[in-house]
């Protein structure tokens, strides 16, 4: 399976202001799955391997995809789903509340910023076309 990055390492430090962390390029990966899986019904022009033609679709998804991972780092995450409790404790095991919005209607939970991104692009939320 292919695996598109919407974003570079240098994309990621320049959101940030600050060095890109250690792992940038797998929580790039991780981020850009979660921002297809947003964008299941999005509709936009593409080139033969898939990445979009027009300069604002790809600036969009490359801030939602440094966004999602913004997000990560301020509330512990790694992109795997860890860094939803608002409270955690190891011995004995206790959880406490999640913390963020509910997943969107795609499953994924994506970071108030980065939906914002999707949304001013009108990427999301998604349509259907009939045909």
């Amino acid at each position: 399976m292919l695996r598109r990055l919407y974003a570079t390492p240098e994309q990621l430090a320049a959101y940030l202001g600050e060095p890109a962390p250690d792992g940038a390029e797998r929580l790039l990966t991780r981020a850009s799955e979660d921002v297809d899986s947003a964008l299941l019904t999005a509709v936009y022009a593409v080139d033969e391997d898939g990445d979009p033609l027009d300069a604002r679709v790809r600036a969009a998804l490359a801030d939602a995809v440094c966004a999602q991972v913004e997000h990560w780092l301020a509330t512990g995450d790694d992109g795997t789903g860890g860094g939803i409790w608002d409270s955690v404790s190891i011995g004995p095991v206790s959880l406490s509340g999640r913390s963020g919005q509910q997943p969107a209607a795609s499953g994924v939970e994506l970071a108030p910023r980065a939906g914002r991104a999707l949304r001013r692009a009108g990427l999301e939320p998604g349509m259907v076309w009939p045909w």
